[in-house]
């Protein structure tokens, strides 16, 4: 999630819940036959959220009202993905609805077997996130999101706690996932550095071109990267950054850039919904610039960037 200023349309809307209704009766459960997803897209980025608060409630604080759009579950998201060959997707914790819960998460991935991981939330303020952090695995839990904004000081990742964490990440496999801006490149250089042996993905570009401007000193932060070999970046949030128009050909020099260091297997596709569904963007157009418009991808790149790194990265065995 980068913008939370805009809302699903009304036609959007009406779309997801009409196909949400038809796809949950016609949803394979944990029968799913493996070389059927193994052939399909995977999408390495998206929230989900439930009006079923008995079950799942709400961090502190956060009511229904809050909730934007009001709906977007996990059956709704597949059929907003499935109608464009996405068969798996990767979901991201979502902390300003639930805070450190993940199990409206991790129940899906449960229920869905097969389609989904899970990038979740584990508070690194107490002494042993690590414990939790191996709980979790066993949950489909793959990966963890971290980010400045919870914390708010300048210190929120070189402290005993996170330390830990990227540690234990890089015993179970599991990804340290960073939502930031930005200033905060430099920083996770120098975790990379301490930590090689982690796996580290990039949310959005870091943002970059947020403010519709896309900065030399930014991306060549952003490259640097690329010296760390367990570093990923996921090519996503398209409706966020620069001009933030489909068909979002501007994005594409940055795109390019990426690809030209990093190369494909460390780069993945990803939507960000549902807030690459408001205003006139949509999923198709989300999927549509790397899968049909740029025109420099072989079909090898377009298996990297739609489906291998991503199942590389989330989609081990647990």
């Amino acid at each position: 999630m980068i913008n939370r200023s805009k809302q699903l349309t009304r036609r959007d809307a009406l779309r997801a819940a009409a196909g949400a209704g038809a796809m949950v009766a016609g949803l394979p459960s944990r029968s799913v036959v493996a070389s059927d997803l193994n052939s399909k897209y995977i999408d390495a980025h998206s929230h989900i959220w439930t009006r079923d608060i008995q079950r799942y409630p709400l961090r502190e604080g956060v009511t229904l009202d809050d909730l934007d759009p009001p709906s977007f579950t996990a059956e709704e998201l597949l059929s907003t993905a499935m109608p464009e060959n996405v068969g798996r997707v990767v979901l991201i914790a979502h902390n300003p609805f639930y805070g450190w819960d993940n199990s409206y998460m991790t129940d899906a991935a449960e229920q869905h077997g097969g389609r989904f991981r899970v990038v979740g939330a584990v508070d690194d303020a107490p002494p042993h996130p690590d414990r939790a952090m191996k709980e979790l695995l066993a949950k489909n839990v793959t990966g963890f999101r971290i980010t400045p904004w919870e914390r708010e000081h300048e210190h929120w990742l070189f402290n005993s706690s996170m330390q830990l964490m990227w540690k234990t990440a890089a015993e179970t496999g599991q990804a340290i996932c960073c939502l930031i801006d930005p200033r905060n490149l430099p920083e996770v250089e120098r975790m990379c550095r301490e930590h090689p042996d982690t796996k580290v993905v990039i949310d959005h570009f870091a943002r970059i071109g947020a403010d519709g401007k896309m900065r030399e000193t930014d991306l060549k932060n952003l490259t640097a990267l690329a010296r760390h070999e367990n570093t990923h970046v996921k090519l996503s949030a398209y409706y966020a950054l620069g001009k933030k128009q489909a068909p979002y050909d501007d994005l594409v020099p940055m795109i390019k850039r990426m690809l030209d260091v990093f190369g494909p297997p460390r780069l993945m596709w990803a939507s960000d919904s549902p807030y690459q569904l408001t205003g006139e963007n949509t999923y198709h157009d989300s999927i549509s610039l790397v899968r049909d418009r740029i025109d420099f991808l072989s079909e090898g790149d377009r298996d990297w960037l739609l489906r291998k790194t991503a199942e590389k990265v989330y989609f081990f065995d647990v």
